[in-house]
Formats: structure tokens, sequence, C-alpha cells
């Protein structure tokens, strides 16, 4: 139960800078008088602002100072909730707001408007609306709750009834769908990009594959050709090594040298028979031509004569046959030669081209094997590319599984939100609470509308709409009636609410105010009725607001204010 116990104001409206203090849980009942300007509304000004940092009447919030000292306006307000102690402390110029509990401030970081919402649904549990509804009946800008819309008035109930904390969880669970929807949007956004960068990746591996095989492919068709050529030149070398192992069996060289041996030798006997022809012509000749010896004078007899001639012929026959013999030898012994230097040239040649054979077999075995490195590693390279393209993709895949399942679980939660967001809809749980206590109170009101001698049947629908029927069963509206038969209506509803909101112990608190109430609409019947009423209540602070002089003299009254105008400022006497 929310119990006010003392409220304290200076500088406030007409008040000067000394304290005006009301103990607003001494007396079950209150008296508070004083004529026209002099003052005696401020109590609720002071305690709408306290606890709302706005003014009970249709005033700007500046317009709350004094406009004499204009500064250092402050309103302080004490209550308590159960075994906790609290006070608030507003004030213009300076401002201040601060709340303490059981005299500790407690923590001002957030802003005052969170602050303020921080007081009202944490500490209060009452708002603006409810706290006039509840605690203050008045004739300034208060407006009865017939006189609200019907959604305004279906809100003062449900917080009454406590149960405004539905629409709250309505409201956070409406904010959970928006924000899971834009979760989902989110997830399927990420999800399209992450399957744009998988399939990219996945024509990235496809390409490198197909590289890699291109590459490996060309590498194995010039190893094939390689190979062929390998072979054609090992074919090759036996071939030559044939041939070599075919000439080096004769020993050319040695035949060659022996051959060059008999070549000189028989050019030695060609020439020694060259010269013996031409010494066999020449004496053969002298015993032609001469017939004297020139060594002896003597002539040469002819018998001499043809007898050395005959000799020389048979010389230079012999020594021709020598010759021709000789030349032949030797023109064969020189083809021979010729025949060995040739095969020596091949022999040479055949050598030569083992060499350049050798060569270009070690050069491509070389090759091949530098091929067959190269596509070693182009499978080893690019299969580690490969596998870290691979597991890119895994690691995207596994992101994309990842978000599938935040995605199914924010569709899931998004069907239980709005699953419960039906619940909590004023059609919902609220609505079935609301019927529970309808019939309640309809008839509490029109229980307060007999005590006031006020003989209609009132009835709410759930929606809170009013049907209002005579004794004759005629039908009428709140707008129907007099403006002292709505003044009941008004107080049957304040009664019936503040019962309903101690049945809840809610929003239950031991004050009330009643401001010029029995001044205007209310009658000497009606005005007795109301003082039976508040006869009955218990646990109540009533303080009832009133210029009517016959109100000074009502036994209901144990404690008597009057305000007054000194000069500029108001007073408290």
């Amino acid at each position: 139960m929310l119990i006010f116990k003392r409220l304290r104001w200076r500088n406030f409206l007409s008040t000067g800078n000394e304290f005006t203090e009301i103990h607003l849980d001494k007396s079950p009942a209150t008296l508070i008088t004083g004529k026209n300007g002099a003052g005696k509304s401020t109590l609720i000004d002071a305690l709408t602002f306290s606890l709302f940092g706005k003014p009970h009447r249709n005033i700007s919030k500046p317009m709350l100072m004094n406009s004499v000292n204009n500064k250092d306006c402050r309103v302080e307000l004490e209550f308590s909730i159960g075994s906790r102690n609290f006070k608030i402390v507003r004030g213009i110029k300076p401002g201040i707001f601060e709340i303490y509990q059981d005299g500790t401030m407690i923590n001002q970081d957030a802003s005052a408007k969170d602050y303020q919402k921080f007081l009202e649904k944490s500490i209060l549990k009452l708002d603006f609306k409810s706290f006039h509804q509840i605690v203050v009946l008045g004739s300034s800008s208060f407006i009865p709750f017939m006189q609200l819309p019907v959604n305004k008035r279906r809100e003062i109930v449900e917080n009454i009834l406590d149960i405004d904390i539905f629409s709250k969880m309505n409201n956070l669970l409406k904010q959970r769908v928006t924000e899971v929807k834009n979760q989902v949007f989110k997830i399927e956004n990420a999800i399209e990009l992450i399957s744009s960068k998988v399939k990219n990746q996945q024509t990235l591996i496809n390409r490198m594959k197909s590289n890699s095989e291109d590459v490996i492919e060309v590498n194995e068709n010039k190893l094939t050709d390689l190979n062929l050529e390998l072979s054609q030149l090992e074919k090759s070398r036996l071939e030559l090594s044939n041939e070599l192992e075919k000439l080096m069996t004769k020993d050319l060289e040695s035949l060659t040298e022996s051959l060059i041996v008999k070549q000189n030798k028989l050019h030695k006997f060609q020439t020694k028979f060259e010269h013996e022809i031409n010494d066999h012509t020449k004496h053969l000749d002298f015993f032609n031509n001469k017939d004297v010896c020139p060594t002896c004078d003597q002539n040469i007899s002819e018998d001499t004569r043809n007898s050395k001639k005959e000799y020389y012929e048979n010389l230079i026959v012999s020594s021709k046959n020598n010759y021709e013999e000789a030349s032949t030898s030797l023109n064969k012994t020189r083809d021979s030669i010729d025949e060995m230097t040739k095969s020596l040239s091949v022999m040479n040649e055949i050598k030569g081209n083992l060499k350049v054979n050798s060569k270009s077999i070690n050069l491509t075995e070389d090759m091949i094997s530098s091929i067959k490195n190269q596509i070693d590693e182009s499978q080893q390279d690019n299969s580690e590319a490969i596998s870290k393209e691979v597991e890119k993709q895994n690691e995207l895949l596994l992101m994309k599984n990842s978000l599938y399942d935040k995605k199914s679980t924010y569709i899931d939660d998004r069907e239980y939100y709005v699953a419960a967001s039906e619940l909590l809809k004023d059609t919902g749980i609220k609505t079935k609470i609301i019927k529970e206590y309808v019939p309640i109170m309809n008839k509490m009101i029109n229980q307060y509308l007999g005590i006031m001698d006020f003989f209609v049947s009132f009835h709410f629908d759930e929606n809170f709409n009013e049907e209002i029927r005579s004794r004759h069963r005629d039908s009428f509206k709140y707008s129907s009636f007099s403006e002292g038969e709505k003044s009941r209506i008004d107080l049957s509803l304040l009664f019936t609410w503040r019962h309903i909101a101690k049945l809840k112990n809610s929003t239950n608190t031991n004050l009330l105010i009643l401001d010029e109430t029995f001044d205007s609409s209310v009658d000497s019947n009606g005005m007795g009725s109301i003082q039976s009423i508040l006869h009955t209540l218990t646990d109540t602070s009533v303080f009832v607001i009133s210029h009517r002089e016959s109100m000074e003299d009502s036994e209901l009254f144990r404690n008597k204010i009057t305000f007054v105008k000194d000069g500029n400022f108001s007073k408290m006497v």
C-alpha cells in the first residue's frame, strides 16, 4: 500500500520562501478552506508536481514557480511502501529531481525521463491518469472517467487492475517480433551473400582444377614426346654402338699404319724401278746412237752393240714389269688406305654422333625428370591451393548452416511471440480478467449510487461503454444527466476504483482528495450521502477542499486547515 506521509513546498505558486507543510497521514478527514485565490488547491498541484513533474491544472511548468521570488521553487514528498521509506525532491531554479530510498539517493545515471519512468513503474506503480482517477476528484482541469474516450477508460482500468503489464508485454513482443523480422531479413541477406560466395568459391575451385589439369595435360604431352624422343635416341645409340663395334673389331688404325708403311715401300720400289728404267734407257740410247766408246775411244762393234741393246732392252722390260707391278700394288694399297681412312672417318663420326647422342639422351632424361617434378609439384601445390579454397568453402558452408539454424531459431521465436501476442491483445487474457471484474465494478458502482440516492442501473460492458437505465428502463448516456447527477456518478466511480485498487493492492493508497466536490453540483442530500460513504473509509486520509461555509460545521472533519492571502503570498493557518 502506498502511504503518503508528508508534503511541503516553498516558492511554489503563491507560496513564499517559507515551507508550507502538511502531514497527509495524521487525520482520517481534513477540511481545507479559504477564499478564492488563497491557495487551498495548491496541495494538489504540489503533490502532482512532486510525483509526476507537472502540475495538476492545465498550466505550464514554469508558472508553478512563485513569480515574486522567481527562484528556489522546491517541493518535497515523503511516503512509504511496505517497509521502504521514500522521499522525492523536485525543484525549479535550480532544477532538481531526486529520489531517496531509506535515506539513500537512488542512482541518477539515467536521463530524467527514464528516472521518472522508473519512479512510476517500479516504485509508485501508478501513472498520472490513474492517480487522478483514484486519489483526486476536483473541479479544475480534472477530466472525470466518464468524459474520457473509451480507449483511455480501458487504459485506466487496466492500470488499476495492474494488467497494463500485459499491454507493455504486448508492446515488447511487437518490438521483438519486429526485431526478429529484421534479424531474419538480415540473416536471409547474409545467407544470400554467403551462397553467392560459395558459388564463386566453387567456380574458383573448378577453374583451379581445370587449370591444373590443363597444365598437367600439357606437361604429360611433353613427357610423352620426350619419352618417344628418348626411345629414338637410345635406338640410334644402339645402332651407332653396333656399327662402332664392328669397325673397332678390324683395328683400322693398325691396318692403316701397316698400309702406309707398305705404300711407302712400294713408292720406294716404284722410284727405284723408275730410276732403273731411266738408266737402262740411257744405256740403250747410247748404244743406239753412239759408235765410239767415250771412255776408250774405240769403235763399238755391231755385235757388241746388238748384244748390249738386247741386254738393256731386256733390263728395261724387266724394270718396267717390276714398275708396273709396284704401281699396281701401290694403287691397291692407296685404295685400301682410302677405305681405311673413310672407315676411320666414319668411326670418328660415329663416335662424335654417340657423344652428341649421349648428351641428347642426358638432356632428354633431365627434361623428363624436370617435367615429372613439375607435374608432381604442380599436383601437390595445386592440391594444397585447392584444399585451402575448399576449406574456405567449407567454412562458408558452416557459416551458412549456422545462419540457417539462427534463422530457424528466430522463426520459432517469432511464432512463439506471435502466439503470445495473441494472448496479450485486448481481446486476449486482459479481456478475460476484465470480464471477471466488470460485474464486480458494476455492482459496486450501483451500490455507491444507491447510497447517494441516485437510483439508476449503471452498466459497463467489457470495453467500458456505459449503459444507464432508469427505473422505467429508459436508456441514457452519461451526457444525458445534470451536473449534480454526473457528480454522483463520478464519485461512485472514484470510490469504486479505490475499492478495486485496494483489492488488487497495487495502486492502493491512503490518500483521497476532493477538490470543491461539495461546492457546486451536490445538494445537501447528496452531500450527506457522500459524508456517509467517507465515514466507511478505513486507512484513508481524506482531504476535502471547499469554500462552502456550512462544511466548517460538519462533524466529519477532525482537522481543519485554512489558507489566507498575506500580501503577495499564501499562508496556512
